[in-house]
């Protein structure tokens, strides 16, 4: 696995390396929107992301195939 430090400098390398004037306006425009906060979250929705990553990170999750069949088996019993 690549670490970040890896690919910046690939990036960085391949940047610079580059005359493609509509890559590059491409790539500064994936930048600036990357910058700017697209959905601005209030408090309560960032402490909730922030307690979900932590029990992702447990592996307290179910797998979208889990709650696919879970939910199919449901509707067959309705």
């Amino acid at each position: 696995m690549e670490s970040t430090t890896q690919i910046k400098n690939n990036l960085i390398s391949r940047i610079q390396n580059s005359n493609d004037l509509s890559f590059l306006k491409a790539l500064q425009t994936i930048l600036d929107a990357s910058e700017q906060n697209l959905y601005p979250l209030s408090s309560e929705q960032e402490e909730a992301i922030s307690l979900a990553r932590e029990e992702i990170k447990k592996g307290n999750y179910i797998s979208n195939d889990a709650v696919i069949s879970e939910m199919k088996e449901w509707l067959k019993s309705k």
